[in-house]
C-alpha cells in the first residue's frame, strides 16, 4: 500500500502499575517534550484549512515514497491521504520514539481520547472539543469516506502491544500482530478510494502483511539492537538458530536456510495479494503495484546478499525505487491498452 505502513517499536522503557492522573500528566509532558514540537496539542484548535496544511506538510516532508505514491492518485484524494498518513505517522512515533513504555502508553491513551472525541462529534454526541490538527482534518476524511473507527484504533492496539511484547512464539502469533499493525492501513487506503467490501480487504491484508514481513526480515539486526526479535521462535528452533547467534551476528548455513524459508513465505503472501491490483481503479492499482514490487524487491535484495541480513541491512537505492515506479506505470499502461 502507500508508505504509511507502520514501522515497529523498540519497546524500551519500564512497565509497572497504572499511573494516577497527576502521574499521567507528568508522563504526557515528558512525552511531548521528547517528540517534534509540532506533534503536541495546540492551545487553540486550528481551522480546517490550517489542519489540512499541517497534515500536508507532515506527509510530504517525511518519506519520498509517499510523494511517489501520490503521483498515481487523483488530486481530490491527496488531502485525505495526507490526513490519514499524518495520523499513522504520529501514532507510530508516540509508541516508537519516546524510549519509555509508560510515557508511550500515556501518549497513546491521550491520542485515542482525541479519536473518541472525533467520532463522538461526528455522531452528534460530542461534548468536548477536538483540538489536534490531525483529528480536525480527519473529521472531514472520516465523514466523506465513511471510515469505521476500529480501522484507526486497531493501530493503537498494535502500538500498545509493541511496548510489552518483544518475541513471537509462532508465525500465527506474528500474523496476529500484523492484523492490527499493518492490515488496517490497507483498509484505510481502500476506504479512501471507495472500497469497503471484505473480499478486497482480505487481499489487501495479504499485501500489507507481506510488506511488514519483508520489513522484519530486512531489519533482523536493527531490531535485535532494540531488544526485539520478529523471527518466530519456533522457526529459530526448527533451523537450529539461537538468539545468541543473532546477537553475535554469526551467519552460517542454518541461518541462511532460516532466512530462505522466511523470504519465500513472505513472497507467497505478496503473491496471494496480487489479484487485488485487477479489482481496483487504475490509480490505486498503480499504488498497489508499486509497493508490492518494492516489497518483493527487498526480498530479492536479501537473496542477493545470500540471506546474510546480520552483516548489513538490505536496502533499495533511489535509482532502483524509480525503476520500480516506472515499471509499475508501464505495466498499468499495457493493461489499459489490452483492456
Amino acid at each position: 500500500m502507500t508508505s504509511f505502513v507502520p514501522t515497529h517499536s523498540n519497546g524500551a522503557g519500564n512497565s509497572g502499575a497504572a499511573p494516577n492522573s497527576s502521574e499521567v500528566e507528568t508522563l504526557l509532558a515528558r512525552g511531548w517534550a521528547s517528540l517534534p514540537p509540532e506533534y503536541a496539542f495546540p492551545a487553540v484548535a486550528p481551522t480546517l484549512e490550517e489542519a489540512r496544511r499541517y497534515c500536508r506538510r507532515l506527509a510530504t516532508g517525511h518519506y519520498e515514497n509517499f510523494s511517489v505514491a501520490t503521483w498515481f492518485l487523483p488530486k481530490n484524494l491527496h488531502q485525505h491521504f495526507f490526513n490519514v498518513y499524518a495520523y499513522c505517522r504520529i501514532s507510530d512515533d508516540l509508541g516508537d520514539e519516546t524510549g519509555d513504555t509508560q510515557v508511550s502508553l500515556a501518549l497513546l491513551d491521550r491520542w485515542e481520547q482525541e479519536l473518541d472525541a472525533t467520532y463522538a462529534l461526528l455522531a452528534g454526541a460530542g461534548q468536548g472539543v477536538v483540538r489536534h490538527p490531525v483529528f480536525i482534518a480527519l473529521t472531514e476524511t472520516i465523514r466523506v469516506c465513511a471510515i469505521p473507527k476500529h480501522e484507526f484504533s486497531d493501530l493503537l492496539t498494535a502500538f500498545r502491544q509493541d511496548q510489552t511484547v518483544t518475541r513471537y512464539e509462532s508465525f500465527d502469533a506474528l500474523l496476529g500482530y500484523c492484523t492490527n499493525s499493518a492490515n488496517p492501513v490497507g483498509h484505510l487506503v481502500l476506504h479512501l478510494c471507495g472500497y469497503s467490501d471484505s473480499e478486497r480487504q482480505q487481499l489487501s491484508d495479504f499485501t500489507c502483511t507481506a510488506l511488514q514481513l519483508a520489513n522484519f526480515w530486512q531489519d533482523v539486526s536493527v531490531d535485535w539492537k532494540k531488544g526485539r526479535v520478529y523471527l518466530p521462535l519456533e522457526d529459530l528452533r526448527r533451523f537450529g538458530v539461537s538468539e545468541e547467534q543473532v546477537a553475535r551476528g554469526e551467519f552460517n548455513g542454518q541461518f541462511r536456510e532460516l532466512m530462505r524459508f522466511e523470504v519465500e513465505r513472505a513472497r507467497e503472501w505478496f503473491e496471494r495479494g496480487l489479484p487485488l491490483v485487477k479489482m481496483v481503479n487504475r490509480s490505486l492499482a498503480l499504488d498497489l503495484e508499486l509497493f508490492s514490487r518494492g516489497g518483493m524487491a527487498i526480498l530479492r535484495a536479501i537473496e542477493k546478499q545470500d540471506y546474510n541480513v546480520l552483516a548489513s541491512r538490505p536496502s533499495l537505492s533511489k535509482l532502483r525505487k524509480a525503476e520500480l515506479a516506472l515499471r509499475a506505470v508501464a505495466g498499468r499502461i499495457a493493461i489499459g491498452r489490452a483492456g
